[in-house]
């Protein structure tokens, strides 16, 4: 049963969803990369950098959340959402540049149209690198930023100031009036 209330609310209830996901998500991919001894070159090494900035950024916004731990886990979500990106790229390159190689396509490789390859090597057809496992990092980058949005510590430090409250809740037209 959803309780009124702050702590209680469907949004509330949402968020922690979200944090729990995440964190799911950090602690499996930790677990898969040391099985899969992710850290022969810088880099397989960059994701642990990151992982562990995911995991300080949600230890902070699910233990101790204030406007400046909420701004720092945005940071940190959209650092490690780019550095996904990127190693998506990294991932499809590698897969492209295995193709002529790969037993299965190595005859017909340099036949295939750009699109055709380009699909091969993201889709794994083609290749050793998944572009699923940044995809993971990706998604978890975004998990962790949409547990910020709307997030109650950032509005509630502002409750004391009239124009700051007014302006976190996207009101400007109250932030502009003067105060009485």
């Amino acid at each position: 049963m959803i309780r009124s209330g702050p702590s209680g609310s469907s949004a509330e209830i949402l968020r922690k969803g979200v944090i729990a996901l995440v964190g799911l998500g950090v602690v499996g991919t930790v677990v898969e990369l040391l099985f899969l001894r992710h850290w022969g070159s810088a880099g397989q090494a960059i994701v642990w950098p990151a992982l562990a900035l995911l995991a300080a950024g949600l230890g902070t916004l699910a233990m101790r959340p204030s406007p400046r731990s909420i701004r720092a886990a945005r940071g940190i979500a959209i650092g490690v959402s780019v550095i996904a990106l990127v190693g998506i790229g990294f991932h499809v390159s590698e897969n492209l540049t295995a193709g002529p190689l790969d037993r299965n396509f190595a005859d017909i490789w340099a036949s295939m149209g750009p699109i055709e390859q380009w699909w091969q090597a993201v889709t794994g057809g083609v290749g050793p690198a998944p572009t699923m496992a940044p995809g993971v990092l990706l998604q978890l980058g975004l998990g962790l930023l949409l547990a910020t949005v709307r997030h109650p510590a950032a509005i509630s430090r502002s409750v004391g100031n009239p124009a700051a409250a007014a302006t976190v809740a996207g009101d400007a037209s109250r932030a502009l009036r003067p105060q009485r």
